[in-house]
């Protein structure tokens, strides 16, 4: 059963808590199976990789085979439904023309003592995109990470994306072509993440890992962070609506278990100013459990960490939602646009009762590889961003050394180092003495 709180409840703060903490996914039990794949391929590179395919998707693989050829790719393409094509091609086209505008500008100026200071940003140089293929392929994910990656001027691009049994997802491919992808290994799991990291004979290493994956793929980009640079590390995935009675409970339910459809970890969570609204929602969604395709996974999600909570008012919900952070927030009120920002903290807000998060996740523009478990209170999703460095820009010239620099050798001095100090105050002895 999920839960039902509400704030007006005398246990509701203790109850809330304990929901709020309850983990859903425990990394301890394969950090000590990931470390060791780690290892493997560190030390045997191609051959570990091929022999963990073999293991763990039970496909046979060699040197030559780990990434899909041009006319593999080509072949698979041409057995894309017209009707995905073009769908795929609209979420393409929304996804860059929205990432293009977060292109970040360099900038240089001349401060009052006459120093030259500013900054300039470049792209990373390779970057390595996972995409999962586990329950599902997803080239959405291909779009969301790839585009972003394109778009910062990042050179070189690979895609790792298990193809179990060797079976392979025709639209994957595509969306690898739509983003301007030509390398596409078929592996997966912690051994993708490390060969990415570290490389094999085969597998170039790349600067940045990016994309959503299992646990096991979750702790591998946590175990290389350093080796590499990763974007964040996902878990499980969540929503949170904000509704007022005014709306369509089936609507409501059927956005709820988008999320719920996803893992039997997943979570999703109802707000609500109205508890008997909340208990028509809850409704809704035993109805459609009914004849949902992915109810075995949808409805232990939503039995195991599922809840409805009632709020005195929509000011609360926002508190409440402030709290929680969710990786997905749809706000469904009234006056939707000023309760949305009351929301501080989330990884994507979808404003309105006609936008429903599944937009999000794949053609209205904005990236879906967003912070979990509230994560959100301190980070945010895929961006340009992620794939671009700032690199800071300082020219002195003898005026600007003369006002400044004797502070910089001060501060060298107080902090005991030697050197620090006299490479300044040896420029401005020189200077004093022409």
């Amino acid at each position: 059963m999920p839960v039902f709180l509400n704030t007006t409840d005398q246990d509701f703060e203790s109850r809330f808590n304990s929901f709020l903490h309850t983990k859903r996914e425990s990394d301890s039990d394969v950090l000590e199976v990931v470390n060791g794949i780690i290892a493997d391929v560190r030390h045997r590179g191609d051959a570990a990789v091929i022999e963990l395919t073999q293991k763990f998707d039970r496909l046979t693989l060699t040197p030559q085979t780990l990434a899909f050829s041009t006319d593999e790719i080509e072949a698979a393409i041409t057995r894309v439904p017209k009707a995905e094509r073009e769908a795929l091609e609209l979420a393409a086209r929304r996804i860059r023309a929205y990432h293009e505008r977060q292109l970040p500008e360099d900038a240089r100026w001349t401060d009052e003592t006459g120093a030259e200071l500013g900054w300039r940003w470049s792209a990373v140089s390779s970057a390595g995109l996972y995409v999962p293929g586990g329950l599902a392929s997803y080239p959405s994910s291909v779009l969301m990470n790839a585009i972003p990656a394109s778009v910062a001027g990042v050179k070189n691009m690979v895609i790792c994306a298990p193809t179990p049994d060797g079976k392979v997802n025709p639209l994957v491919l595509l969306a690898a072509k739509l983003s301007g992808v030509e390398t596409v290994y078929r592996i997966g799991g912690a051994q993708a993440i490390a060969a990415m990291a570290y490389g094999t004979a085969t597998i170039n290493p790349v600067d940045k890992i990016t994309g959503p994956g299992n646990a096991f793929v979750a702790v591998a980009k946590r175990q290389v962070f350093g080796q590499v640079g990763i974007d964040m590390i996902a878990g499980p995935s969540e929503i949170l609506v904000i509704a007022d009675k005014a709306n369509n409970p089936d609507w409501l339910a059927l956005d709820l278990l988008s999320q719920a459809e996803h893992d039997e970890s997943a979570q999703s969570i109802l707000i609500t100013d109205d508890e008997e609204f909340g208990k028509a929602v809850a409704h809704a969604i035993e109805k459609r459990l009914e004849t949902l395709e992915r109810r075995v996974i949808a409805g232990k999600s939503w039995a195991d960490y599922g809840a409805v909570i009632t709020a005195k008012n929509l000011d609360e919900a926002a508190e409440l939602s402030n709290r929680i952070a969710p990786e997905h927030l749809e706000i469904c009120v009234e006056d939707a646009e000023a309760l949305s920002e009351k929301c501080l903290h989330a990884g994507a807000i979808f404003i309105g009762a006609y936008t429903p998060e599944a937009i999000g996740d794949y053609v209205g523009g904005p990236n879906h590889v967003l912070p979990t478990s509230r994560t959100a209170r301190f980070s945010s999703g895929l961006n340009v961003l992620d794939f671009m460095k700032k690199t800071t820009i300082s020219k002195m010239n003898p005026a600007s050394l003369r006002a400044i620099g004797p502070a910089a050798a001060t501060l060298a001095q107080s902090e005991s180092l030697e050197a620090h100090g006299l490479s300044v105050t040896a420029r401005l002895e020189a200077l004093n003495n022409e």
